[in-house]
């Protein structure tokens, strides 16, 4: 297609990347009525909002460096998100080791005082203090109990494999979200059904801007087309920049680190966690965690300065240091490469700083405004997961004004997707009984879509109702017309799309070469693929467990095979 030739598209904001920021504003602006345009290079969340430390929490360690209002903020979302999204976002116990009394009161004081220093020790002292203040500023809509501070004896007995250096440790409770890529794509969701007028284009390149025109290029069908708002959000993350330079602006406003993460087939720490995480500093002063995910164990962080963000993978060397750093706190175990079943890596779209210590980096969010001629240009630098809805309600009530808009809603108690109409927890079994009941189906296989899906798991049981189905060969917990519904309804463009963001497949283990291939056939048959194009689309989604998630060095990872065509 002839970009010249293409009818320019009209919106009210054009929003560029897909990371939480993005989709989150979508999401905002649209319940206003506002028509959107939602365009990033890959899929949704696709990029590094897909690879936090999937935590919902406001952020204990920023009391340090006195980020008082970040903290205030960061647990009244943690909070609502527990409320608004209880599909995906979970209380999460939090267990601090404690090895000293007194160890960290002088760095913390440099550290508030934005002198430097790093905590290699948070000493009892410490910690008592700042979890008296992190349960006063997160007194808002409390939702989860305050802390405790436990001895030594009682540590000893509930962490027998700990190490014998931990004198006590403290408790206090945050929250983990178990499908950060799924709940951004529920937000795109919710912003389509809000306003018929938005829309998604996913895969598309920005090219350039000029006369108030952005110029897209569609990647997957080979097409340029042309779009046009009176206000364009840069949400591009670590990619912010570029997209710039893109647009003919010349910015310096991302300076990001890398945070790395492991995934661990280990039962026996598994079993002593017994649903807690274990957040503990290092003697290097960087804070690592551990806690239950999807049936194994969720490693990180690592936090390093990068240039290309393109170029953020987990190396040998992170891989390396976080086995290293839990096998300190727990010398009762063992740990090695062997027990990792996949790895991630992403970047931190932080502001440009000139700071030694990358843990001492604001992960507050800045708003830039430049000009594209009449058109307004918002830049949305750093911020994190837990932040994003208000986020948007703090871009979208400088946006509105612009377009001549008035608030209409506010999204502070509006559920997101599958949390929309969600049981309270004394009423959850009950509801799962109904569902099966309505959708007559096993009461298990219910308790599954439920918990995958939240209420929008309604929809799909439905959809798997009107025909033939069955267990996958290669993955019997999940349907063929499950696949399709998701292939069909939910923005999918790639089979990576299903595997990677739209379910767990990857992140939780399940993900092999025959997964990947059976995944690729149906989803190729529901959008009508050719047989060549399953079999790219299989190439590539496995490549990228290769290249991205280390599963081809995984002992005993089965060899890729060239998928058959569909019919043979």
């Amino acid at each position: 297609m002839n970009t010249a030739q293409s009818p320019v598209q009209d919106y009210d904001v054009i929003i560029i990347g897909a990371g939480i920021n993005g989709v989150g504003l979508m999401r905002e602006l649209a319940v206003q009525g506002a028509r959107v345009l939602l365009v990033d290079r890959a899929d949704i969340c696709s990029e590094h909002s897909s690879a936090p430390s999937r935590l919902i929490h406001g952020g204990l360690k920023y009391l340090e460096t006195g980020e008082f209002r970040l903290v205030a903020q960061s647990t009244l979302e943690r909070n609502l998100l527990l409320r608004n999204a209880p599909h995906v976002v979970h209380p999460l116990p939090t267990t601090v080791p404690v090895r000293s009394w007194f160890g960290g009161i002088v760095p913390s004081v440099r550290r508030f005082l934005r002198l430097g220093g790093k905590m290699t020790d948070r000493g009892a002292l410490v910690l008592e203090l700042g979890l008296q203040i992190y349960d006063f500023l997160g007194r808002h809509a409390r939702v989860m109990p305050r802390h405790r501070l436990f001895s030594g004896a009682r540590t000893r007995a509930r962490w027998p494999h700990m190490s014998r250096t931990v004198m006590a440790c403290a408790q206090y409770y945050d929250a983990a979200i178990s499908q950060p890529e799924r709940l951004g794509y529920e937000c795109v969701h919710d912003a389509l059904r809000a306003q018929e007028g938005c829309r998604v284009a996913t895969y598309t390149r920005v090219e350039s801007f000029h006369d108030g025109i952005v110029a897209l290029h569609d990647l997957s069908r080979g097409q340029s087309w042309q779009a046009r708002a009176p206000v364009v959000v840069n949400a591009g993350g670590a990619w912010i920049d570029q997209v710039n330079a893109a647009l003919g602006v010349s910015t310096r406003y991302i300076g990001g680190t890398k945070g790395a993460h492991l995934v661990l087939r280990h039962d026996g720490l598994l079993h002593e966690l017994d649903g807690n995480m274990v957040y503990f500093g290092t003697p290097d002063g960087r804070i690592c965690l551990a806690y239950p995910f999807l049936g194994h164990v969720l490693v990180g962080s690592t936090d390093i300065p990068v240039s290309d963000p393109d170029a953020a993978v987990c190396t040998d060397a992170e891989q390396s240091y976080m086995l290293d750093m839990l096998g300190a706190l727990f010398p009762g175990f063992l740990f090695d490469a062997s027990d990792v079943i996949y790895r991630y890596s992403g970047v931190r779209p932080l502001p440009a700083s000139n700071a030694s210590d990358p843990g001492a980096i604001s992960r507050d969010h800045i708003v830039h405004e430049d000009r594209l001629g009449p058109v307004a240009l918002f830049s949305l630098v750093g911020g994190k997961w837990t932040t994003f809805r208000g986020l948007a309600e703090e871009v979208a009530d400088t946006i509105l004004p612009r377009l001549g808009r008035v608030r209409q809603v506010s999204t502070r108690l509006l559920p997101i997707g599958g949390g929309r109409g969600y049981p309270r927890p004394t009423d959850l079994d009950a509801h799962i009984d109904r569902f099966a009941a309505t959708s007559t189906i096993p009461r298990e296989r219910a308790r599954v879509l439920f918990d995958r899906y939240g209420t929008l798991a309604v929809e799909i049981a439905r959809f798997c109702a009107l025909g033939p189905d069955a267990p996958l060969n290669c993955l019997p917990s999940y349907t063929r017309r499950e696949i399709m519904f998701i292939a069909r309804n939910e923005q999918v463009r790639h089979v990576a799309d299903i595997l990677y963001r739209r379910t767990t497949i990857a992140m939780s283990g399940a993900l092999t070469p025959d997964v990947t291939h059976e995944v690729a056939g149906i989803t190729g048959e529901t959008l009508g693929w050719d047989a060549d194009k399953i079999q790219r689309q299989a190439r590539d989604a496995w490549q990228e467990a290769e290249t991205r998630h280390h599963l081809a060095a995984r002992e005993n990872a089965p060899r890729f095979m060239q998928p058959e065509p569909i019919g043979a």
